[in-house]
């Protein structure tokens, strides 16, 4: 895996958060009400969260952690749909582009895991709508191999029993001898716990991770 201060990950994160925000100036107005990958979270509350450490400061994030009595889960959740509901499509386009140089980083991680956040959010809006938008290769990679259990286990992954195997790159992950395969990107998104539409992966034990 890249070093979490690893110099090229900030040209990758900044290039991420200005094509995302080419996407999001071409939605449609019904699509952001859409439901996304994110479980509960419509496209525009996805939108929202993933500005959310470029336009809260650190004091404004404790006060909203300490509201929501220490759970981050609850304060990401309720900053997500009151921001979503306070600002325009047009804004939420805005708060990427305008900070796509953003040092913001994830408490844990470094830029690998602000390069995730970016990454797996932008396919959480773009895969939900069906829209065919294609994480490049270098990107794709720094996350896939970055692969870890712990990380795994954080997002209520069970690869019990499976291998993850790409059909784009040469990627795959796990001891199993049942595959799932499926593109590079779909796969990541299963390694954070997203379950997908039917037809993204393939393989006696895909079902475990689509979408019924």
């Amino acid at each position: 895996m890249r070093s979490t201060t690893d110099p090229t990950l900030k040209v990758a994160i900044a290039s991420e958060r200005r094509e995302l925000a080419d996407v999001f100036d071409a939605l449609r107005a019904e699509d952001w009400n859409a439901p996304s990958l994110c479980a509960g979270w419509t496209v525009r509350e996805v939108a929202a969260h993933m500005s959310m450490g470029f336009r809260l400061s650190l004091p404004a994030t404790l006060g909203e952690l300490l509201k929501a009595r220490g759970s981050l889960h609850r304060m990401t959740d309720r900053v997500a749909r009151r921001d979503a509901a306070a600002h325009s499509a047009a804004e939420l386009g805005a708060f990427l582009r305008d900070h796509a140089d953003h040092p913001w980083t994830p408490p844990v991680g470094g830029l690998p895991a602000a390069l995730g956040h970016d990454v797996v959010h932008g396919l959480d809006i773009t895969t939900a709508l069906g829209l065919d938008r294609r994480v490049p290769e270098d990107r794709l990679r720094v996350l896939l191999d970055g692969t870890r259990p712990r990380g795994l286990k954080f997002f209520g992954v069970d690869l019990t029993g499976v291998r993850l195997c790409a059909q784009d790159m040469d990627w795959s992950y796990g001891s199993g001898t049942d595959p799932v395969y499926g593109a590079a990107q779909d796969l990541l998104l299963l390694t954070f716990g997203r379950h997908l539409p039917p037809g993204h992966l393939h393989g006696e034990a895909a079902p475990r991770f689509t979408t019924r």
